[in-house]
């Protein structure tokens, strides 16, 4: 059973991808810098949202507000993406057998065109079940590889809320198994891989992470991972936010209709609903903040507030007097 703690995150679907837990657990053939994993990342998303297998360099640097993203360095991952694969292979065990994630990538003139393979096909289109989906927008506060590799693995076990692992097996899995620093001083693993991600993890994300030792005499053998999970609250849909913004748009375009009312009383009722409704359009702007039922909340008022407006409307004297209503906003 899972552990709970009190953070809360906005989580949007729009922005996310989906990996079936056995990728998300998967040991690399090699690590990846923290752009590499980003632009495998941005290759889910684009086929799951999109159904496409290219994507532009722009898109991929706006996704992550990357500053500086060159040809140099698309030179530089492509071919390293190209020789990526994934072992299924429990990590404890001596099996050598991987996978390949890509039958093609390639980068020209700013565009990424890409073909799966046929192994990675069913890790991330038509799951069903067992698989975990975690937020693009979450991920890009990583400033490590190691972050997205540690938040993956943990949100692959979904139900638990600690996972003993040996040194050896947490070292594959961020693919620094053959580092010998690391191997001979778990001090500075602790330091340099482990404990700067669940650092991040921790601030980032709805996650509280956090590890015990464990020993064989004096020396550490393994890690006790011990994690509670918060609540993700669900982000408003495209769709939610074009149907608010449609609402209010109709009703400021018709705002000198709806308060070109003879009785004061009417006019005042049809400022005020107007004021509130211009008030709303703050959130059908860049950044949307809205979480799902909060633009429940607003669509269900707009559309109140236009009926109000109509009856107000309806109820009117045929002979029109002018007032400029301007002057009470």
């Amino acid at each position: 059973m899972a552990r709970k703690n009190g953070k809360k995150q906005v989580f949007s679907y729009e922005n996310s991808i989906i990996k079936s837990n056995e990728l998300s657990m998967a040991k690399l053939n090699h690590g990846l810098s923290l752009n590499q994993i980003q632009l495998l990342a941005f290759a889910i998303f684009s086929t799951q949202k999109n159904s496409k297998t290219e994507f532009h360099k722009s898109d991929f640097e706006k996704k992550f507000e990357l500053t500086k993203y060159n040809t140099e360095d698309a030179k530089e991952d492509v071919p390293k993406l190209s020789r990526l694969q994934f072992s299924l292979n429990d990590l404890e065990s001596d099996v050598v057998d991987y996978l390949n994630i890509f039958q093609r990538i390639r980068y020209e003139k700013g565009v990424f065109t890409f073909k799966w393979s046929e192994d990675m096909i069913p890790h991330i289109l038509n799951l069903k079940d067992h698989y975990n989906l975690t937020d693009l927008e979450v991920k890009s506060n990583f400033k490590s590889s190691f972050s997205w590799t540690l938040y993956d693995y943990l949100k692959s076990h979904y139900g638990y809320w600690h996972k003993p692992i040996s040194k050896e097996a947490l070292m594959k899995i961020f693919n620094v198994e053959n580092i010998k620093s690391y191997q001979n001083n778990t001090g500075l693993f602790k330091n340099k891989v482990l404990d700067s991600a669940i650092a991040e993890i921790n601030q980032y994300t709805e996650l509280e992470v956090r590890y015990e030792v464990e020993k064989q005499g004096r020396a550490i053998s393994g890690f006790d991972l011990i994690w509670s999970t918060g609540t993700n609250i669900k982000s408003a849909t495209k769709k939610q936010i074009k149907e608010l913004k449609t609402l209010i748009d109709v009703i400021v375009k018709d705002e000198y209709k709806y308060i070109d009312l003879n009785e004061q009383e009417d006019r005042q009722n049809a400022i005020k609903l107007i004021q509130e409704i211009k008030r709303m359009t703050i959130h059908t702007q860049e950044p949307i903040c809205l979480t799902y039922d909060k633009a429940d909340w607003f669509i269900k008022q707009a559309n109140s507030t236009l009926k109000s407006l109509e009856n107000l409307y309806s109820r009117r004297d045929r002979k029109v007097l002018y007032y400029d209503w301007r002057e009470d906003d």
